[in-house]
């Protein structure tokens, strides 16, 4: 071990490190050979035997995974100006082992403030979507339910819409018809376009598209609200035919590439994010191009475009089952989980809302789980669920 990573191991103990240094230790714990020393260096230096010796080891170890939030399905949650690493559940054990305990001495044990939960309504998010065909009619698609039409075939977990590229032929644009699908809060769903174009749909989200694409012209979709990560079928595949995606605010054009775009309707501004290949963005006169992993911020108000690097996982982790946090507020982070849960959040402490995250949830997780894990990491006092409501304290 270097001298240079003791000097984090230690600034970390005492709480002196900063948000870089807490990044530059969680990418060293990550090798498996550094977590073995990590945790060597943690038992001898902060004497967890001997205090340990002092207390029912059973209770004290079931104390300290709810203090940190270890509930074996949880993910670690990341505090700017307090670390979890994104290791082990038994480094985060000791961790804490080591921390709590040193901090209490001999003296008493930790109180246990219960959550507040009436009538808890909130459940995680599924596959779900409605479908809006031509004639108007709606179709309710689920996890497990099957759907079937003459162009489309549903599995409740994503729509496959027929290739249709053998049997095109050139028609007049006004004969093409179109189906919305449409993703409540608490949903998600995965959609692939009569030409092979694949798209995952984000809670909360509308995509206008055609049945089937006219041979050998643009292939246009509309993103009508929501976020969307798509991966195009390459133009050389369709006649040369190119692809864009329409939102009331921009376009964006691409010839076989991924990306994502959120463009949610109770947010002031637009991102889109470039996986690979290349996109060109318009809005408001003016045109800018991507290289991949640089993301376009269409601020709506000021029709200005700016364009950032970015780490891309942290941007369409969503599509894996992972929400990836780095740099984000309280409030970000609730505004995403709200969707997801489909459930309304309220700050009792107003102060709550600006901390700062970098971290990872899966959205496979409870709520009472990762409220319990940020409760529990001391981001906030406590929480309350009433119904669809929560409260942060």
């Amino acid at each position: 071990m270097s001298k240079d990573i003791e000097k984090l191991i230690v600034k970390f103990l005492l709480k002196e490190a900063n948000f870089d240094e807490l990044r530059q230790l969680e990418l060293w714990v990550s090798n498996t050979k550094n977590e073995t020393l990590f945790l060597e260096y943690i038992k001898t230096n902060t004497f967890i035997n001997n205090v340990m010796n002092k207390y029912d080891r059973d209770k004290a170890k079931e104390k300290i995974l709810y203090r940190i939030g270890i509930l074996r399905k949880s993910a670690p949650i990341y505090k700017k100006s307090w670390f979890r690493f994104t290791a082990a559940a038994s480094i985060l054990i000791l961790i804490a082992a080591g921390l709590w305990f040193t901090k209490l001495g001999n003296t008493t044990e930790p109180q246990f403030i219960e959550p507040i939960i009436v009538n808890n309504q909130i459940q995680t998010g599924t596959d779900k979507a409605t479908l809006t065909l031509e004639s108007g009619e709606h179709i309710a698609l689920a996890k497990g339910a099957l759907f079937q039409t003459q162009n489309a075939t549903s599995n409740g977990e994503e729509i496959i819409y027929n290739d249709a590229s053998k049997s095109q032929q050139p028609t007049a644009s006004s004969n093409i018809t179109y189906n919305y699908l449409t993703i409540p809060r608490g949903g998600q769903f995965q959609l692939t376009l009569s030409d092979g174009t694949q798209v995952w749909l984000n809670s909360e989200s509308r995509l206008k598209y055609p049945v089937a694409f006219n041979k050998g012209e643009t292939r246009q979709v509309e993103l009508v609200y929501g976020e969307a990560y798509f991966d195009i079928s390459p133009s050389t595949n369709h006649h040369g035919a190119d692809f864009k995606v329409y939102h009331k605010e921009q376009e964006v054009q691409v010839l076989g590439t991924e990306f994502n775009i959120k463009a949610y309707k109770d947010e002031a501004n637009i991102y889109t994010t470039l996986v690979e290949g290349k996109v060109a963005i318009s809005a408001a006169n003016q045109h800018k191009t991507l290289a991949p992993t640089e993301r376009a911020n269409l601020d709506i108000s000021s029709n200005i475009i700016s364009i950032s690097k970015v780490d891309v996982y942290n941007e369409v982790s969503w599509k894996e089952g992972v929400f990836s946090f780095e740099g984000k507020t309280l409030k970000d982070l609730m505004q995403v989980l709200s969707r997801w849960y489909d459930m309304e959040v309220q700050f009792e402490n107003k102060d709550l809302e600006d901390l700062q995250f970098l971290g990872k949830l899966k959205k496979s997780q409870s709520i009472e789980e990762i409220l319990s894990a940020i409760k529990n990491s001391s981001i906030i006092n406590n929480f309350e669920i009433n119904s669809r409501t929560i409260i942060l304290k």
